[in-house]
């Protein structure tokens, strides 16, 4: 380790070993989600009474199965959380504030009125109402539920901040817990989808309080056993790409177990996945320029900008899919929304943060 990272403060270089680069899965991301699609739409039509046996093993509105790997999805990403680094949340406010006012303010709004535009008037006579309104709701699950995990790597594409990064992301958890929920509602209500109250909480504590909860326990645990001259985060690091396979393959396993149960729907309507990747694009687009202008007017720099303007743009599709299933079921439109969102996130990502980077000259550097 050089003299510079030796005395850098611990939460930049936690960062810095939390947003380990962009790996093979992460770069091929959009290719592994299309196989997967291809094979859960074989698999459905070969055998179909397993994916029916799957689809019935569930409790209290949650598949079992699907539970299982959500969480492995999700766990190994709450462990980079390091709920210590609030103490910084005042070194970058004005990055802060543009992340939680598009976050939380802004892009679950947005991406709802985006939804009812496309699917109640653009494309009222391609899909009947009542799978209109089970896109809509993916959608706005997508909408509401910025990402946590990603974003690591996003901003070191743009050698964002790493210490701010981890700040953003501790406090969009924190906010997560108590807003996720009331706004989902919300907006499920203004669309006229009924949603169960319980079920809505329940999701959030199983997918959101629970694995968050693991993971600081876990971080804590690993940080005060580290062995003598190894640092904290170093322990934590090994951990995460020890686990991370199978946060791969949950994510992997679920695309399948979904696409098991829509393939019929797929294969009668081929252009129904570009129809709900859409308004999907266009938001993505759409917030990133919100974002990225506000930080530019405002003079924030570069490696500031970046960062919160990519992670307002990007989703916590894994807990959107999560809820998904767990409110409207495994073979429902609004899980086939979320799992589109999967597959148009990494191209549209790096599209936008080759944006950034050419782009990188209009702002100051810190």
């Amino acid at each position: 380790m050089t003299g510079e990272e030796m005395t850098a403060p611990a939460t930049t270089r936690e960062a810095k070993a939390a947003g380990a680069g962009l790996g093979i899965f992460e770069r091929y991301l959009s290719l592994w989600v299309a196989l997967c699609i291809v094979a859960g739409i074989v698999l459905g039509s070969l055998f179909p009474s397993l994916f029916e046996f799957l689809a019935g093993l569930e409790y209290a509105s949650v598949n079992l199965v699907v539970a299982v790997l959500i969480w492995a999805m999700v766990y190994p990403m709450m462990v980079n959380v390091d709920f210590a680094s609030l103490r910084h949340i005042g070194d970058r406010p004005k990055g802060l504030v543009i992340t939680i006012v598009v976050n939380w303010l802004i892009k679950p709004f947005t991406m709802a009125a985006l939804a009812v535009l496309f699917f109640e008037v653009l494309f009222a006579d391609l899909i009947a109402p009542a799978d209109a309104q089970q896109y809509i709701a993916g959608l706005i699950l997508l909408g509401a539920a910025p990402c946590t995990a990603m974003v690591f790597v996003w901003s070191q594409l743009t050698r964002g901040d790493p210490s701010y990064t981890l700040v953003q992301v501790s406090v969009n958890n924190v906010i997560m817990i108590f807003a996720f929920a009331p706004i989902v509602a919300f907006l499920l209500g203004v669309t006229d989808i009924a949603v169960p109250w319980e079920t809505l909480l329940l999701a959030v504590g199983l997918y959101v309080v629970i694995p968050l909860g693991a993971g600081a326990l876990t971080r804590r645990w690993l940080t005060t056993h580290a062995r003598s001259g190894e640092s904290g985060e170093a322990v934590v690091s090994r951990f995460t790409g020890a686990v991370k396979p199978f946060s791969v393959l949950g994510l992997l396993a679920t695309v399948v177990l979904l696409f098991g149960f829509q393939g019929n729907i797929i294969l009668d309507q081929p252009a129904l996945i570009a129809l709900i990747a859409a308004p999907l694009v266009i938001q993505s687009y759409g917030i990133f320029v919100v974002a990225y202008a506000a930080a530019w007017a405002w003079r924030v720099p570069f490696n500031v900008a970046a960062p919160c303007a990519l992670i307002g743009t990007s989703n916590f599709f894994e807990l959107a899919v999560a809820v998904a299933i767990s409110l409207f079921g495994l073979n429902s439109g609004a899980a086939l929304a979320t799992v589109v969102g999967v597959l148009v996130e990494v191209p549209v990502m790096l599209s936008l943060v080759a944006v950034a980077n050419r782009t990188r000259g209009l702002f100051a550097e810190s």
